[in-house]
């Protein structure tokens, strides 16, 4: 009797080290995943709940208000989101095969991403979107939002088609931050 609650403490412990290890490195441009599209989710299990929670502790880590599987060099249509982290709440969301079924309005915001480093931009985008997909058991769900809501899903569903906020600016802006970021790899910053 003795051995297995020593065995239960033993799994616990590393049960406990293995969440508290599992942030995930963000990939960062130019890295070429994040140009590469996901493919869609047909199997949900251990290994992709894994995933899910892994992506929401690394957004929370970073911190950001959205994350998507092919920023931590994962080609799968997954996306993690919290717009509410930033008021210091907490609501979650997680969209397995996201898909924009309607979008309307225009809004200009300024945006920045983890991916992207020391740059943000204002970026023209729908000013209302809804989007639909499955929830992390499968479940169809469709989630409307507008704002920063708005922002963060049209963002976050672009990294899983290979575009970046980036590519939504002009081409001189672009290419400036590029250059830059040439120069700081050359340097090996």
């Amino acid at each position: 009797m003795k051995s297995v609650s020593i065995c239960h403490r033993i799994n616990n412990y590393y049960h406990l080290l293995d969440i508290a290890m599992a942030k995930l490195p963000i990939i960062q441009l130019p890295d070429p995943v994040l140009r590469q599209q996901a493919e869609e989710i047909t199997e949900i299990n251990g290994e992709l709940q894994r995933l899910i929670n892994d992506m929401a502790e690394t957004m929370y880590a970073a911190p950001g208000l959205g994350l998507a599987a092919n920023q931590v060099g994962v080609l799968q249509r997954l996306i993690v989101l919290d717009v509410a982290h930033r008021d210091g709440a907490k609501d979650l969301k997680v969209i397995l095969n996201p898909c924009i079924k309607a979008g309307e309005g225009q809004a200009v915001r300024e945006e920045g991403c983890l991916s992207v480093a020391d740059f943000s931009a204002e970026v023209r985008r729908h000013a209302r979107v809804t989007v639909s997909g499955l929830d992390r058991e499968g479940k169809p769900l469709e989630i409307s939002g507008e704002g920063l809501l708005a922002v963060v899903l049209q963002h976050e569903i672009d990294h899983l088609d290979g575009i970046l906020f980036i590519d939504h600016i002009g081409r001189l802006k672009r290419g400036l931050y590029l250059r830059r970021l040439k120069k700081l790899a050359a340097r090996g910053q």
